[in-house]
């Protein structure tokens, strides 16, 4: 038995490719490393957000295709090899249909929760099209009918605002939404 003075071994590297926003990147890692960490701290992409780090709060959120992915609560090797979207690759040129909706209908105060925020929405409004039930759905067995704030607020409550902006989140996940629509 190790006595308590004494260090572990160092961990083993592990390389990895992620792709994020298009981009390759080729990194090595400790295999304990979160994704949140990879992102920010050996990518430099710092619009997802580390917010609490236990997976409560949502400010992490990225995609991966349209899956919504807690990246405090994910390690970087579980995701070599994939192909994941940041807050910052959202945008092509212009704003991406949601974040110009946030800006349109106030859905931000202090701006932390945001790319969260929309990252989810992004995620949450592809699992509404593929006809994804929520726990407020009247017939799970239904397609999922309109948006309604309950709706929303349901599919979006792993996303929390500390500053309180749910009514203008709200109102720019249903622009968008329709947005998307047309």
């Amino acid at each position: 038995m190790r006595s308590p003075d004494e260090s572990m071994p160092p961990t083993a590297s592990v390389a990895i490719e992620l792709r994020v926003n298009g981009e390759p990147h080729a990194l090595t890692v400790d295999p304990r490393m979160s994704l949140l960490d990879a992102l920010r701290e050996r990518l430099r992409l710092t619009g997802t957000k580390k917010g609490c780090n236990q997976g409560a709060c949502g400010a992490c959120t990225v995609l991966h295709g349209d899956r919504r992915i807690l990246s405090c609560l994910t390690l970087a090797v579980q995701y070599d090899g994939a192909d994941l979207t940041t807050i910052e690759g959202l945008a092509d040129g212009e704003l991406h249909p949601l974040q110009a909706a946030f800006v349109e209908h106030d859905g931000l105060q202090c701006g932390y929760c945001t790319p969260g925020q929309i990252c989810s929405a992004v995620g949450m409004l592809a699992e509404h099209r593929a006809g994804v039930p929520s726990a407020v759905s009247a017939d799970v067995a239904s397609p999922p009918g309109e948006l309604t704030d309950r709706e929303i607020a349901e599919r979006m409550s792993g996303n929390l605002c500390r500053c309180g902006a749910y009514v203008g989140i709200r109102a720019a996940i249903k622009a968008a939404a329709a947005r998307l629509r047309a």
